[in-house]
C-alpha cells in the first residue's frame, strides 16, 4: 500500500498534500496549555441625573441664591455657572460638575459621601 494509487487507466495520480502550518515555529495541532484570560468586568459608569434630580439640585442652588430663573431640568451653562458659583463660595473646587461633596453642601448629599475612601476593619475586611 505504500505505493502511489493508480487510476483506473493505469496512470499514477497525484497525491493530496497537506498545507503547512501557518506559523511554521508552532505545530498545527499543538495547543496553547495556557488557560485563556478571562477580562475582569468593567466598571460601571456613574449614571447621568435624572431632570427631576437635577430640578431638586437647580431649586436648592436658587434657594441659596445662586441660580435665577425657573428650575427646568436641564444641566445646561446656567446651571454650571451657578454650581461654580456655589462652589467657589463654599471652598470647594469651582468646576461647575456635580460632585458627592458639592451635594453634600447642598444639602442633597449622603453624610458620608466623597468625604473618603472606606477604611479596612482591624480584620483587614472593608466595612459594609
Amino acid at each position: 500500500m505504500g505505493a502511489a494509487p493508480f487510476s483506473m487507466w493505469g496512470q499514477q495520480t497525484p497525491q493530496a498534500k497537506t498545507p503547512p502550518p501557518k506559523n511554521p515555529s508552532v505545530p498545527a495541532t499543538k495547543k496553547s496549555s495556557k488557560p485563556a484570560k478571562k477580562r475582569s468586568p468593567r466598571p460601571r459608569a456613574q449614571k447621568a441625573p435624572t431632570a427631576d434630580r437635577i430640578r431638586e439640585i437647580q431649586t436648592a442652588l436658587g434657594q441659596k441664591g445662586f441660580y435665577e430663573g425657573e428650575a427646568n431640568g436641564k444641566w445646561d451653562a446656567r446651571s454650571m455657572a451657578a454650581m461654580k458659583k456655589f462652589q467657589a463660595a463654599n471652598d470647594l473646587t469651582a468646576t461647575g460638575k456635580l460632585d458627592a461633596k458639592s451635594l453634600q453642601k447642598l444639602g442633597l448629599g449622603s453624610d458620608v459621601a466623597g468625604a473618603a475612601a472606606p477604611r479596612a476593619t482591624a480584620n483587614g475586611t472593608k466595612p459594609q
